[in-house]
């Protein structure tokens, strides 16, 4: 059976190559051909892999442009938010799959693939199934939760309070839980002190293509596309 072809998409080069990350060792199922950072697809894949981390969920606009662009069979939304209403809202706006990002890999690679062949759309585990914090997030290495660290970037970007709660559909109490954990990890005082820590510690998206990720022969990688 050929590999599944996928393209990963989201605003943060360290978030998609923690994906990247978490696929190494499935290589013979799962290709990654492309990260696409604030870019649109260019390649031909199975599936683009929607990482919702500190972007707009997968009810809004970016899904439906990404459904609608001739080089993606499927997009399937990758999510912390496991809202009945809300996966509906996701899958009715054109995804052709949703997974829940507390998957292990073994479940994760599976999920795609079955979603690749027409079988179950939604996969998010259940009561029994470990919730696995993989991957990687600007922030980790300093303590910040991928919570934290989604919402420092969105801090970052500029967004108000009321603004990140839309966005992320969280409650303003969440956020503001968030903001206190994420200021007393970074020793932020204020917003204006988080979003300078932010920019030096590449809180800002990036905007480029990398085409095939994965290491190359010899163990460099490909270089980045502009």
């Amino acid at each position: 059976m050929n590999a599944v072809r996928i393209a990963l998409v989201n605003d943060y080069e360290v978030v998609a190559r923690g994906v990247v990350g978490m696929l190494r060792s499935y290589q013979n199922r799962i290709q990654v051909v492309e990260l696409d950072l604030n870019k649109q697809v260019d390649e031909s894949v199975d599936i683009a892999l929607y990482d919702t981390f500190a972007g707009t969920q997968g009810d809004r606009v970016a899904v439906k442009a990404l459904a609608a662009n001739p080089a993606v069979s499927a997009v399937v939304v990758y999510s912390w938010n496991l809202d009945p209403t809300h996966i509906a809202a996701v899958l009715t706006n054109g995804a052709a799959g949703y997974i829940s990002k507390g998957l292990p890999a073994s479940m994760f690679v599976a999920a795609l693939e079955a979603i690749n062949r027409g079988g179950d759309r939604i996969h998010i585990g259940g009561k029994s199934t470990p919730t696995v914090i993989t991957g990687d997030w600007p922030g980790r290495e300093e303590g910040l939760t991928e919570r934290e660290a989604e919402v420092l970037a969105l801090i970052t970007q500029g967004l108000s309070n009321a603004e990140i709660a839309e966005r992320t559909h969280l409650s303003i109490n969440s956020i503001k839980t968030y903001i206190r954990s994420c200021y007393r990890s970074i020793g932020a005082t204020s917003r204006t002190n988080a979003v300078l820590w932010g920019i030096e510690h590449g809180f800002r998206p990036d905007r480029v293509r990398v085409d095939h990720p994965e290491p190359a022969p010899g163990g460099s990688e490909l270089a980045p596309q502009a």
